[in-house]
């Protein structure tokens, strides 16, 4: 069984036969980088140096049950250490927000206003983020990241 290990490089095989690739933030976090490649990457600067797409919750089991591979592992840089903020919106008053802060775990109530731009706070099944990285790359908008949105 592989291990969820803080700064590790995925590899994550899509359904299409391209690659993407990720890289593990902790706290269930990880950062999803702007790679759409039709063969494998193996430079881990590379991928390093790319654009961060979107940043979600995922899962253990991505890991775990080898459905994404480690490729190499590294000391997280500054500029990626800090896992941005997320909303969450009661499903039955949906005028009430709050943010949540993964770094720390704290919550805060917040306007619809500030929520706005942020992820909600959620854990991806893999599956449904591979389909959102083929969708981006597509231009496709994606079933799962849409129902996610803020409702009202």
């Amino acid at each position: 069984m592989a291990r969820i290990k803080e700064g590790a490089f995925i590899e994550i095989p899509l359904a299409n036969g391209k690659f993407s690739y990720g890289r593990i933030l902790g706290k269930a976090s990880y950062a999803f980088y702007n790679i759409y490649s039709d063969s494998r990457i193996t430079d881990i600067d590379f991928i390093r140096s790319s654009k961060v797409i979107f940043n979600v919750g995922v899962y253990n089991h991505a890991i775990t049950k080898n459905r994404w591979k480690t490729i190499g592992v590294s000391e997280l840089e500054e500029g990626i250490k800090k896992i941005p903020l997320a909303f969450i919106q009661d499903d039955f008053e949906l005028n009430q927000f709050e943010i949540y802060d993964p770094n720390t775990g704290a919550m805060r109530p917040a306007k619809k206003a500030e929520c706005i731009g942020l992820e909600r706070a959620a854990v991806w099944e893999p599956e449904h983020v591979e389909e959102r990285i083929v969708d981006y790359f597509e231009g496709r908008p994606n079933k799962w990241f849409e129902s996610l949105k803020i409702k009202g």
